[in-house]
């Protein structure tokens, strides 16, 4: 791993650099930092959205495994003074795509003990989507909350830092349970997973017939509720795709650049290899989520 100190005392400043001709040319922090942001944008592809804005500035990027419903995957995140961005990786060091952006002043870290399936783990809590992630060593994990938090901290000096009080919960992985976690019913070909967006946990299609609106996720579209999450307004499946239409709109994002997680979002291509985060200058089991399940819902 690699770290330095440009983002805090660089601004303005100039080095020396070489070019692809071997030439040395002189490069100040603001070009290079819109260079490396330039660089993030193209990896996404045309589907990217544009992160070069005034006084945003790069600090790191790094691979990390995320948990998702499938279990723990291979993920891209970079860490700018304001936002979170990560995205499934297609070409490891070129190519990425299914862009988040979540911005720092919505997020909320809770460092955790080593789990069954991920050592060096954290959970990122955030009000549209939770989820857990694992670095290659204790120290990258330590350096990832540390800088993570520097920013915030950074955001509630300048005034613009506006945190939330209700996020949503993790998604229990698909493989924590061979039944549903309401009725019992086990899951086959034909009775396949779904997951309730306000609990998180893993239901069957007739548990999970209800919408309703879970604001804190997203505040008119109609989300899967499980029966027992059951909220008001209830809607028929009719009504809740015309409204979801509706409230998705041109992108499909929310107000802050977060898709809402599909059925079929985590199906991502594995990558080998975890290489060490790189940065630029600028006590809790997860196995308590599942508490509240009967024993037989854990397979052998």
């Amino acid at each position: 791993m690699t770290t330095s100190h440009t983002h805090r005392r660089g601004v303005g400043k100039t080095h020396l650099r070489q070019d692809k001709d071997n030439n040395m040319v002189y490069v100040t922090f603001d070009q290079e930092n819109q260079e490396r942001i330039h660089a993030v944008e193209i990896s996404f592809g045309p589907s990217g959205k544009r992160l070069s804005q005034p006084g945003r500035v790069l600090i790191g990027q790094g691979q990390l495994m995320k948990q998702s419903r499938r279990g723990p995957q291979p993920k891209v995140f970079f860490l700018f003074n304001d936002v979170l961005v990560y995205g499934s990786i297609i070409l490891k060091g070129h190519w990425n795509k299914n862009q988040q952006i979540i911005l720092l002043e919505d997020i909320q870290l809770e460092d955790l003990d080593d789990g069954v399936s991920m050592k060096n783990q954290w959970l990122i809590r955030t009000p549209r989507k939770s989820f857990f992630v694992a670095a290659a060593s204790y120290e990258e994990k330590r350096t990832w909350i540390e800088h993570i938090e520097d920013c915030q901290f950074r955001q509630q000096q300048s005034g613009n830092h506006r945190p939330g009080s209700t996020f949503a919960v993790p998604w229990i992985p698909d493989q924590a349970t061979s039944i549903c976690m309401r009725c019992s019913n086990k899951f086959t070909m034909t009775q396949r997973r779904h997951h309730c967006r306000k609990c998180g946990f893993v239901v069957c299609g007739s548990c999970s017939k209800k919408r309703a609106v879970v604001r804190h996720i997203h505040p008119t579209k109609l989300l899967r509720v499980c029966c027992i999450c059951d909220l008001s307004p209830v809607r028929t499946e009719a009504e809740a795709q015309g409204m979801s239409r509706l409230s998705i709109g041109e992108t499909g994002l929310g107000e802050d650049g977060v898709g809402e997680p599909s059925e079929e979002e985590e199906a991502e291509e594995q990558v080998e290899g975890h290489g060490p985060s790189k940065w630029t200058d600028s006590q809790m089991d997860p196995r308590a989520i599942y508490v509240f399940l009967k024993p037989e819902h854990v397979r052998p």
